[in-house]
C-alpha cells in the first residue's frame, strides 16, 4: 500500500484575521481552493495525491471551516487574501487548482497577479444570470442560525445531505436528481461539521461566486489554464462552454473508482506542458 502522506494544518495570520490551511510534501507549489460550502478538508484527497512530487497546500478560504471571514467579499477580495497566504508562507509562484467557487477565486487570483501563478486549473465553473441568480441569492444558500430546539441543525444536515442528491439541493425532484448517490457516512459527517463551524458566514463565498461575471473575466486570462469537470458535475456543460480557447478535461463522475486517477493525470500532464 503507499505511503499516506503526513498533512499538516497550520495559520496564518493577514490583514483580516487567521486563515487555516492544510500541507503536505515539497517543491512546486500547488495551491488548491475548495467548492463551497466546505472547507480543506474537501482537499485531502488532492493534497495526498500530488504530495509525492508537490508542495500541495490548501487553505479554508475565508468564512469556511476555520479561517475567518471577510466582510462583504466578493471574488475579487477572496483572490486578493490568497495572494496575502503566499506573501505569509513565503511561496513566490504557485500552481493554483480550483473547484467550483474555488475555481472562481483561482483564476480572479491569476488576474489579480499573474507573475505568482505558474498555471490554473478550474473544476467546475459557473455563472447564473436573470432570473436564475436571483433565484440562486434568494434560496440556495443562508445562514444557519443557531436556535435552543436543535431544529438548525436539521435544516443545516439536509442542505448538506441534499448537495449530493439534487441540484438544485432545494429542488426534490426528479428533474433535479443528480447521478450518483450519497458518500460514505463519514464523508457525509465531514462536511456537515465544516459547515457547523461557519454556519452564518459560508454563505457569502456563494453569494460572491453566484454574481462573479465568468464570461467577461475568463478572457482576459493570461496564464496557462486547463479547465475540468466530472461528467456528473452540473457545472459540466458551462464549463466546458467557457473553456473555450483553453483546453478542457471531461472526467468520469465524481464516485467513479477511476475519478481521482483521470484528474490527477490531466493535471500532471498540464503541470508539465506549463513549466
Amino acid at each position: 500500500m503507499p505511503h499516506e502522506p503526513v498533512i499538516r494544518r497550520g495559520f496564518a495570520d493577514l490583514a483580516h484575521g487567521q486563515l487555516h490551511y492544510r500541507e503536505a510534501g515539497k517543491g512546486d507549489v500547488l495551491l488548491a481552493f475548495h467548492a463551497s460550502p466546505g472547507s480543506s478538508r474537501q482537499m485531502t484527497g488532492l493534497i495526498a495525491e500530488f504530495a509525492s512530487a508537490m508542495r500541495a497546500i490548501a487553505p479554508d478560504t475565508p468564512g469556511n471551516g476555520d479561517s475567518v471571514a471577510l466582510e462583504d467579499a466578493d471574488i475579487a477580495d477572496l483572490a486578493a487574501a490568497m495572494l496575502a497566504l503566499l506573501d505569509s508562507l513565503g511561496i513566490a509562484r504557485a500552481h493554483l487548482y480550483g473547484s467550483h467557487t474555488g475555481a472562481a477565486i483561482a483564476a480572479e487570483l491569476a488576474l489579480l497577479a499573474p507573475e505568482r501563478v505558474r498555471s490554473v486549473t478550474l473544476d467546475g465553473v459557473g455563472h447564473w444570470e436573470g432570473a436564475e441568480l436571483a433565484e440562486a441569492l434568494a434560496l440556495y444558500a443562508q445562514p444557519f442560525e443557531a436556535d435552543l430546539d436543535g431544529e438548525y441543525l436539521g435544516r443545516l444536515f439536509t442542505f448538506c445531505r441534499n448537495q449530493y442528491l439534487f441540484y438544485p439541493w432545494y429542488r426534490e425532484t426528479d428533474a433535479a436528481r443528480r447521478t450518483g448517490d450519497l458518500p460514505p457516512p463519514e464523508s457525509l459527517h465531514g462536511l456537515v461539521t465544516e459547515v457547523m463551524k461557519a454556519s452564518v458566514t459560508y454563505q457569502r463565498n456563494y453569494h460572491a461566486a453566484f454574481r462573479w461575471d465568468a464570461p467577461r473575466r475568463l478572457p482576459l486570462l493570461a496564464v496557462p489554464a486547463l479547465f475540468m469537470a466530472s461528467e456528473s458535475d452540473p457545472l459540466f456543460a458551462a464549463t466546458r462552454e467557457l473553456a473555450r480557447a483553453h483546453s478542457f478535461a471531461a472526467l468520469p463522475a465524481l464516485g467513479d473508482l477511476g475519478f481521482a486517477t483521470a484528474r490527477h493525470s490531466a493535471m500532471s500532464d498540464f503541470f508539465a506542458k506549463s513549466a
